[in-house]
């Protein structure tokens, strides 16, 4: 397991899909932002919690469909489906190092980032903290959405049609821990609904993603 954890590793940097190109999408959309809404600082402060998170969810989402397409393709999801290895962790495998290539640094990023939405402080702790439980989450629900999605054709978009919806509440109780625990309210519940979906679809989704590759082959 963990010689195929590093090894989606280096073909995720490889591949184009790694956390270069997250972190250039991510810089694009809190860049952006400013330019749409207006210069005022009180303003720009006040979303960046929601902005942020909504960055980060949309910059995991590029590499999603590369998660188990180039293995589809040259034939070494077939070898892995059919090995002695257990294919739920298979799947927790290749999931943690999208996380480790996209949500980790998008994590560390985040407050340097925030900084152009004048986020700064607490404020930055509270989001990293978000952030940090809730990406987890992202790509364990992006591989089932890619494990529904192989071998499709086009199938990156069914893929964002499938998986954009389960993001909702992670992007909802992400961004309310943030923006509480920045206006000095009391975050405990969302960071704990947060912590929930994370534990959740870290102990379920390989299940259910090993299940949907199996049929996605036979």
């Amino acid at each position: 397991m963990i010689r195929l954890f590093l090894r989606d590793l280096s073909l995720s940097i490889r591949a184009g899909g790694g956390f270069g190109l997250a972190l250039a999408f991510f810089l694009i959309i809190v860049t952006l932002v400013p330019f749409s809404i207006g210069p005022e600082p009180l303003l720009l402060a006040q979303i960046a919690p929601g902005v942020l998170w909504l960055g980060a969810l949309l910059a995991c989402l590029l590499s999603l469909d590369r998660l188990f397409a180039l293995d589809f393709e040259d034939g070494t999801l077939d070898l892995l489906v059919t090995a002695p290895l257990p294919l739920e962790g298979v799947v927790a495998a290749k999931s943690l190092a999208h996380w480790v290539t996209t949500g980790l640094p998008l994590t560390l990023a985040a407050p340097v980032f925030g900084v152009l939405l004048g986020l700064e402080g607490d404020a930055a702790i509270w989001l990293v903290t978000s952030l940090a439980l809730g990406t987890p989450a992202l790509s364990f629900i992006g591989g089932f959405g890619a494990a529904l999605t192989v071998g499709l054709k086009r199938g990156g978009l069914l893929l964002s049609l499938l998986v954009l919806p389960l993001y909702v509440p992670t992007l909802i109780f992400g961004a309310e821990a943030a923006a509480r625990g920045m206006a000095g309210l009391n975050a405990a519940t969302p960071l704990a609904l947060l912590s929930g979906i994370t534990l959740a679809s870290l102990a379920l989704l390989p299940f259910a993603s090993a299940a949907a590759l199996r049929a996605n082959l036979k």
